[in-house]
């Protein structure tokens, strides 16, 4: 009997893409729930008769959230005018949209992108995520279209990134062998986004954010004009761009063909730079 082509004739990293191809096939992927709060967060948000009082009642049965959410609503980021010591004092300075979305973001920050051993990693992707989100809204505003459904496409275009490092670090254990960061990074690259759409139909989330996921790579390929694919797309470069996480693939935005797509001008990319420290405060606030 011949020996498998995986045990022979494959070099470890394709042994590895070929273990997660597997596990996707054959739906071996421990896939994250989404955390009870975030749940909540999202239901009483999109309800119109929903009041500030539930949602602040909401949070505060969760007592590390509520404390994340306090703080956050006490940084330079939001600047609020006095200390905010109460949900009820943050959901009048905030506004019931942007408080949701702060616990929504807290509660999946805590409860996705955390695997054990890759902090410091996890915590770049995290912050990529935060920032692709908050440009997002920007894009959205310019547009005139979304801007909850925006930021949640762009908070969540990667969420599928955790979930196969938690794989492949478990297909490591069991290959015996050890592979480097950057090998990971390909190998992410390759997998989170159909993942990535796993992990948000198990949530149930609306189709726009499995469309993000899906084409904001390129956008070009969705089966009809996705705003939201293109949305993400620029929100994505733009998070990379002003995180200094470029490198090699850094161009002029403007150049960019998703900036025509999206109809935005020479004033709007100015005003989407000019966001930029404001975003990064934001993300700062939420990460620290």
């Amino acid at each position: 009997m011949s020996e498998s082509p995986t045990s022979v004739e494959l070099e470890p990293l394709e042994q590895l893409h070929v273990a997660m191809i597997e596990r996707v096939a054959n739906d071996e992927l421990e896939l994250p729930l989404l955390p009870h709060v975030a749940t909540e967060v999202l239901n009483l948000t999109s309800d119109p008769d929903a009041d500030m009082t539930r949602l602040a009642t909401l949070i505060q049965q969760d007592q590390a959230i509520a404390s994340q959410v306090l703080k956050i609503s006490n940084s330079a980021a939001y600047a609020p005018r006095s200390p905010i010591v109460s949900m009820q004092q943050a959901v009048s300075w905030l506004g019931m949209k942007m408080l949701g979305e702060l616990a929504l973001t807290v509660s999946i920050g805590s409860g996705v992108f955390r695997v054990k051993g890759y902090e410091t990693e996890i915590g770049s992707l995290w912050r990529h995520a935060l920032a692709s989100g908050l440009f997002a809204k920007e894009i959205a505003r310019l547009g005139r279209s979304n801007v909850e459904c925006a930021f949640l496409c762009g908070l969540l275009h990667t969420i599928g990134k955790p979930v196969v490092l938690q794989a492949i670090l478990e297909v490591q254990e069991s290959m015996d062998l050890t592979f480097a960061w950057s090998d990971f990074v390909r190998i992410l690259d390759v997998h989170h986004v159909q993942v990535g759409s796993l992990v948000v139909e198990k949530w149930k989330l609306p189709s726009h954010v499995k469309e993000a996921i899906l084409y904001y790579g390129d956008y070009t390929q969705a089966p009809k004009l996705s705003s939201v694919a293109m949305a993400t797309c620029l929100a994505d470069r733009l998070a990379s761009r002003f995180l200094g996480l470029d490198g090699e693939d850094a161009v002029e935005l403007e150049s960019l063909p998703v900036v025509e797509a999206l109809n935005l001008y020479p004033e709007d990319m100015e005003a989407l730079y000019g966001q930029g420290e404001t975003v990064l405060q934001a993300v700062e606030a939420i990460v620290v």
